[in-house]
């Protein structure tokens, strides 16, 4: 199927608006870009103009505002919509909205019912379970009953001392709950009962449901991805290799990923490596079969020091560190994998046109996550006029980044402070983290804010890092 004659909206903003308006051009498509007021200075809005002229750009209220996106393009006569990551990107409903309006489009992303079924927490779990597939035990349904609660928590204990784990903890989570509301964790079955009746009232004064769901809590593990790519038949899924994601602020927000997701050629580890990563990824493929998923998507997975792997959940859409997957990757020899122009090209009917024996692997790739932050005062966001981004080409790196480089940018409070993500390959670790550490050392990042005090940024905290990456 030809993608000739299609328009994609971009309905986004910032660095990944960059890159999908590269991929259209790359694919010969044409593109519709959105920016609000507080992004008029945004390199996007210069990428836009550069790629697809002043009519490609048209300005909006909000990015969460469907309505006034859906308007633009149907003032465009754009065909499809590209969420990019975030805003609406694993929102069922709008991808559905998009699909089955008067004048439907394409959503560019899995079908609207594969994120509906993946994005609920206890489906996903039945699903893996129901194919073999590890998840981090516990409860694979709301509990309503305490006596059932209490014999779960039990095992879970018991599972736990088997492990050997000192301080064993299980958690107790509102199963309608989200974002990390009416969630706490236990030491002992003592608490459990007063904490189980506890969250249990939240749950029904929230969300007038009695659910509970029960789970270990799992500590020190890393956190492991696999990249899945499959074309609207569902049938085909393959996969682009591991990441390693276990560099994080307090948070939980990623700061530096690396690919694959372990190197066992040079590093021991306690358990068979090479094995882990082979079975998440034949437990990912296995659960993207089963469930046809048709588009990208990033299977999460948490890795035990014993080297035991837990799915955690799964991502429907592009993700922020889909480059560092491709930059080790060629598909039939070639090795200018951009995992976004696949997404549009199979997301708009493209058959993959390649299997699992036609991608292979060369060397390490390290993404770093260049953000205005002071990570000495709890990951602060700053707030300011950048004034200098510079850095030397070298032909093992590349940059993708919204901040121009040719005037002061004044970073927007109402948006996260990300600037920028660079990309390092080497042949080796050993080779990749030397290279990413000079480029680190020689990047140029300044700026100041209102009272004129010297830009934060959370470089010193990635050069740190850098050192003992995906040791475990």
């Amino acid at each position: 199927m030809s993608i000739n004659g299609h328009k994609v909206l971009i309905a986004n903003r910032g660095e990944i608006a960059v890159r999908i308006m590269e991929a259209c051009s790359d694919l010969g498509l044409p593109f519709v870009a959105l920016y609000t007021a507080e992004d008029t200075e945004s390199g996007h809005v210069d990428m836009a103009r550069k790629l697809g002229g002043e009519k490609s750009l048209y300005k909006i209220q909000n990015y969460n505002d469907a309505g006034d996106i859906l308007a633009v393009a149907d003032d465009s006569g754009a065909t499809a919509v590209h969420p990019g990551y975030g805003f609406f990107s694993e929102n069922y409903r709008f991808a559905r909205r998009v699909t089955e309006r008067d004048r439907p489009m394409i959503f560019i992303g899995p079908s609207w019912w594969v994120i509906r079924d993946l994005g609920d927490k206890i489906n996903t779990k039945r699903l893996a379970r129901k194919l073999g597939v590890p998840t981090v035990p516990g409860s694979d349904r709301a509990i309503y009953d305490e006596l059932e609660a209490e014999t779960i928590a039990e095992s879970l204990f018991e599972f736990q001392e088997k492990q050997g784990i000192k301080n064993p903890r299980v958690l107790v989570k509102a199963s309608a709950g989200g974002g990390g509301m009416g969630i706490d964790e236990v030491e002992d079955m003592a608490r459990f009962r007063q904490v189980y009746r506890r969250i249990r009232n939240y749950s029904m004064r929230t969300f007038n449901d009695e659910g509970v769901l029960i789970e270990q809590r799992i500590f020190n593990f890393n956190h492991l991805e696999v990249q899945v790519v499959s074309d609207r038949s569902g049938t085909n899924p393959v996969h682009f290799g591991t990441r390693n994601c276990s560099v994080q602020s307090p948070g939980l927000q990623k700061r530096i990923e690396v690919a694959p997701g372990f190197w066992p050629q040079n590093l021991a580890y306690t358990f068979d490596a090479q094995k882990v990563l082979d079975d998440i990824v034949e437990h990912s493929l296995s659960m993207a079969r089963e469930i046809k998923y048709d588009n990208v998507g990033t299977w999460e997975w948490i890795v035990t020091p014993n080297g035991m792997p837990f799915l955690m959940e799964v991502n429907t859409r592009i993700q922020v560190e889909n480059g560092v997957s491709a930059s080790i990757a060629s598909t039939k020899g070639n090795p200018e994998v951009n995992l976004i122009r696949e997404q549009i090209r199979v997301g708009l009917g493209e058959s993959l046109g390649y299997s699992q024996k036609d991608i292979t692997f060369d060397g390490v790739s390290i993404e770093y996550r260049l953000i205005a932050e002071d990570t000495e005062s709890g990951f602060t966001p700053w707030v300011g006029e950048i004034n200098t981004v510079g850095w030397a080409e070298k032909d093992w790196l590349s940059i993708h980044t919204h901040v121009p480089r040719e005037r002061p940018y004044q970073i927007p409070t109402e948006y996260d402070p990300n600037l920028a993500l660079a990309i390092i390959w080497g042949k080796n670790l050993e080779e990749t983290k030397a290279r990413g550490l000079e480029f680190l050392r020689d990047l140029k990042l300044d700026g100041e804010d209102a009272s004129g005090t010297r830009m934060k940024t959370n470089i010193p905290f990635l050069i740190e890092k850098t050192e003992n990456l995906l040791e475990f």
